[in-house]
C-alpha cells in the first residue's frame, strides 16, 4: 500500500506526463503549420509515448490500491520561433521531468518503499534516453543552421521514427 505522500507525488507525476503529451502534441501542430511533416510525426510519436508513461503511473497507482486523481492539464505554448526552438524547449522540458522523477525516486527511498523504487527505475532510465534524443536533435539543428536542404533532410530523417523503435 502506498503512503498518502507517495500517492500524491505519483499523481502529480501522472499529471506531468500527461502535460508532456500535450506539449509534444502542440509541437507537432507547430511543425505541421510550417510544413515539417517529419518533425510533426516525431513529436506526435513522442506525445503518444508520454501518454503511455502517464498510463504506467496510472496503472501502478491502481495496482498499489492507490487513488488516481486526475487534475487539469495546462495549455502548452501555442507557437515556436523555429524547429530548433521547439527542440530546445523539448530538451529543457525533459530535464525538468528528469528532476521530477529523481525527486519521486528519492521520496520512495526515504519512505522505504522498495516496490516503488523498482517501478521508478524504469522512469529513471527512460529519462536518460529522452534527454539524449532531444539533445541529439538540438545539436544537429545547431550544425544545420539555416540550410533549407539540410533542414529538409533532417525533417525526412525525423519522419522515419517509428513507434516503439526508440
Amino acid at each position: 500500500m502506498l503512503s498518502s505522500t507517495l500517492e500524491a507525488a505519483l499523481n502529480e507525476q501522472l499529471g506531468a506526463e500527461l502535460y508532456s503529451s500535450h506539449l509534444y502534441l502542440g509541437m507537432s501542430a507547430y511543425c505541421e503549420s510550417v510544413n515539417l511533416p517529419g518533425a510533426a510525426s516525431w513529436f506526435r510519436l513522442q506525445a503518444d509515448e508520454e501518454r503511455e508513461h502517464g498510463m504506467k503511473l496510472f496503472d501502478y497507482l491502481v495496482e498499489r490500491s492507490g487513488r488516481v486523481a486526475l487534475g487539469p492539464i495546462a495549455a502548452p505554448p501555442a507557437g515556436f520561433d523555429s524547429l530548433l526552438d521547439a527542440f530546445q524547449q523539448a530538451l529543457q522540458h525533459e530535464r525538468e521531468v528528469t528532476a521530477s522523477i529523481d525527486r519521486l525516486y528519492e521520496l520512495a527511498v526515504a519512505e522505504g518503499d522498495h516496490a516503488s523504487q523498482v517501478f521508478l527505475q524504469w522512469f529513471v532510465q527512460e529519462q536518460v534516453e529522452e534527454e539524449k534524443q532531444a539533445l541529439d536533435v538540438v545539436e544537429t539543428l545547431g550544425k544545420v543552421g539555416d540550410s533549407p536542404v539540410s533542414l529538409f533532410m533532417l525533417d525526412h530523417e525525423l519522419g522515419s521514427r517509428r513507434a516503439g523503435a526508440d
